[in-house]
């Protein structure tokens, strides 16, 4: 199953214009169950921070859907965003400049051999560590580039079913992954290596957000593989299953999981 050619294939598709650009980071924020965890910390985030003019990288930032709630979310924000995609970049810087963001500018990066010693507030990193070999560099570089009591949020699946592995030789169901997910221990370690205190992990994707995701990501994209041709039953095809999504992506999000496929991390320098 071929996840990157889908995802390129929407992307161009609302690309098309500004206002279907942010239709598509609305549709993202509704159906994709990480938005509404990362979206959540975000806001207490923002409203507990004592800086006057935060300082932010979104890491890894891909579409750029979090760079825009985060450069909405607070005028005072300073957002920088960083990415191992020329493409992506100029896409966003782009795009950004179209709809009058200002706060917020983008650059070409490789996080494994990037670092701004005490720079920013906080650093959001959104589905990149699985896709990056060397994590303990990037962890280190996180906290070297944090201010003191600045903050780190991640979003990587766990060692539970994340990437839709479940089972020994199940192969990822994202092809650019290098492991198929983090366990919490292995997580803490090596944030207490970088020099990380303080971290809180939890865990998304449990049983209802499960199966939210296979109904809102999984089953249309193995639709789309079959033929892009079904791209026009989508819609009504999502309008079957939105309201049923929506009502399992906010059980997961009020609900504690005891486990899950997702885990969501924050940790203080």
């Amino acid at each position: 199953m071929k996840y990157d050619p889908i995802k390129r294939l929407l992307g161009s598709f609302f690309n098309k214009a500004p206002w279907l650009r942010i239709l598509f980071y609305r549709l993202l924020d509704l159906l994709l169950l990480r938005s509404w965890h990362i979206r959540r910390q975000l806001k207490a985030w923002y409203a507990s921070t004592s800086a006057e003019a935060p300082h932010v990288l979104d890491a890894g930032f891909g579409f750029g859907q979090y760079s825009y709630f985060l450069a909405k979310l607070g005028n005072n924000i300073s957002l920088k965003g960083l990415d191992v995609k020329e493409e992506q970049v100029q896409d966003c810087n782009r795009f950004f400049r179209q709809i009058g963001i200002s706060n917020a500018f983008f650059f070409e990066a490789d996080l494994v051999q990037w670092s701004e010693p005490g720079t920013f507030d906080l650093i959001l990193c959104v589905d990149v560590m699985e896709h990056i070999l060397e994590d303990q560099t990037v962890l280190n570089n996180f906290c070297i580039s944090l201010k003191n009591g600045g903050m780190l949020m991640v979003s990587t699946p766990s060692d539970q079913g994340g990437s839709d592995v479940h089972d020994h030789g199940d192969a990822s169901f994202i092809e650019e992954h290098v492991r198929d997910g983090y366990s919490m221990e292995d997580m803490k370690m090596k944030l207490l290596q970088a020099g990380f205190s303080k971290i809180n992990m939890h865990y998304s994707y449990g049983r209802a957000g499960s199966l939210s995701w296979r109904l809102s990501m999984k089953y249309p994209i193995q639709m789309l593989n079959l033929s892009k041709l079904l791209f026009i039953l989508l819609p009504f095809y999502y309008l079957l299953v939105f309201p049923i999504c929506l009502m399992l992506n906010k059980r997961d999000v009020t609900h504690p999981n005891s486990a899950g496929t997702g885990l969501i991390v924050s940790a203080l320098k």
